[in-house]
């Protein structure tokens, strides 16, 4: 259940109402959840809160999932998949697989991205591009060799797009998780310290 209340069909302004129309139907969201990829679908009618937010997210997100953008798709998709990895987000973990398959990536590959650094699946501009989200993602740098692995294979313009899609990503991981939307709904306190044992009693 996520943390916020999430805008009905009834209560949406028009312009959502017809955002909602293309993911959900005729329904209310909100009283009939579900996507047609099995997602409750609150992260929308959360963001609706804010419309303006809203259509944002949507414009952002897939205006970056188009064809002929200057990152192949299938670096995207890894990228976004070892983003939503490093990031814990399920949603995007869960989403994005479905998304790779949809651009062609092998499901050999998909099969090794959590343990990308020890699989021979990988080209090395694939590696360079999960090298490079999981140090933005896990340490918010990019490291010099990883830099020069992405120059020999990608040109400035799509490096400048890889790390906006990861950038962007992260950052909607983020508010699914904090919110706790969609498949990330169970991130309350991860970091409680589990407490030692009693001193044993002589």
């Amino acid at each position: 259940m996520g943390r916020l209340r999430q805008v009905s069909l009834e209560e949406a302004a028009p312009e959502v109402k017809e955002l909602y129309k293309q993911f959900f139907g005729a329904r209310d969201p909100v009283a009939h959840p579900g996507t047609a990829t099995g997602t409750p679908g609150d992260y929308w009618t959360t963001f609706a809160l804010v419309p303006d937010l809203l259509f944002q997210a949507r414009n952002s997100l897939m205006a970056l999932m188009q064809p002929g953008r200057k990152l192949p798709a299938r670096l995207r998709e890894l990228a976004i998949l070892r983003t939503g990895i490093v990031g814990d987000s399920r949603f995007e973990y869960s989403q994005h697989l479905k998304v790779a398959r949809m651009v062609g990536v092998a499901e050999d590959k998909l099969a090794a991205i959590k343990s990308w650094a020890l699989s021979d699946k990988f080209a090395p501009a694939e590696r360079a591009v999960m090298q490079a989200a999981d140090e933005i993602v896990g340490r918010n740098l990019v490291e010099d060799e990883t830099f020069a692995a992405l120059k020999e294979h990608l040109d400035d313009a799509q490096i400048m797009e890889l790390f906006y899609v990861i950038g962007l990503w992260r950052m909607h991981g983020m508010i699914v998780r904090a919110l706790h939307l969609e498949f990330d709904n169970d991130t309350t306190a991860r970091m409680q310290e589990v407490p030692a044992p009693a001193p044993a009693k002589a």
